[in-house]
């Protein structure tokens, strides 16, 4: 029989850089989720309104004084009628503790009166109407859309926007920047607690000035020139 012609060696297809990008982006998420299945966050609350209200105290504040603040708080004042009834002045004994108070008692006071006479003293699920009351911005408004009413969308602080940067995830040099990153390269099973995941992560183990790169869980995964290991 003649001899059979072997077949030509294949050559293994190499991956391009970025589906091997997206592959550690994927790893990173599912790490994360692997560690912490259902994240929460840290602002304590009762109800959709006092989400709203603590979210928008802790602005340039910790969740642990602005949880400090309402857990008082909140047992005289958990919906916007008692809220705008207690008033700016009562409602400033409360939370002077937390830096800018008397802002955010004016802003706090004024959202209440605005969903009492516009939405039907119902917090909205929406973002238009969310960032139309007062003291309400993209990030106080994702935070709720995320939370309260289950929006894959990312909210970005000062821990996000490190982490994103650091690792790196979705670089920027804007807020805004950091969130449309993420907003294209988080895998969209893993949206809805990201938000999460990368706060948690960033408040906790890849702090500002010294990540504790020892004992994350992303480390391998992680390019940041200045790890700590």
């Amino acid at each position: 029989m003649p001899n059979e012609k072997s077949a030509p060696a294949t050559t293994p297809r190499r991956s391009s850089p970025r589906a091997r990008e997206a592959a550690r982006i994927d790893e990173i998420f599912a790490r994360l989720e692997a560690a912490d299945p259902h994240p929460k966050g840290e602002l304590e609350h009762v109800n959709i309104f006092t989400l709203l209200v603590a979210v928008v105290l802790s602005a340039q504040a910790t969740d642990v004084g602005v949880n400090k603040a309402t857990r008082e708080l909140f047992k005289v004042a958990d919906t916007p009628q008692k809220m705008a009834a207690l008033g700016e002045e009562r409602l400033k004994d409360y939370i002077k503790t937390i830096g800018l108070y008397p802002t955010k008692a004016k802003n706090v006071i004024a959202l209440s009166r605005q969903l009492i006479e516009r939405h039907g003293a119902e917090v909205p699920c929406d973002r238009e109407a969310l960032e139309a009351l007062p003291g309400v911005g993209r990030k106080t408004a994702n935070v709720v859309l995320n939370i309260a009413f289950h929006v894959p969308v990312i909210a970005v602080d000062t821990h996000i926007f490190r982490l994103s940067n650091r690792l790196p995830l979705a670089a920027g040099k804007t807020v805004e920047q950091v969130e449309a990153g993420l907003e294209k390269i988080v895998p969209e099973r893993f949206k809805l607690h990201a938000h999460h995941w990368l706060i948690l992560h960033g408040r906790y183990v890849c702090k500002a000035r010294r990540p504790e790169c020892e004992r994350c869980i992303i480390a391998d995964l992680c390019r940041f020139a200045g790890k700590t290991i």
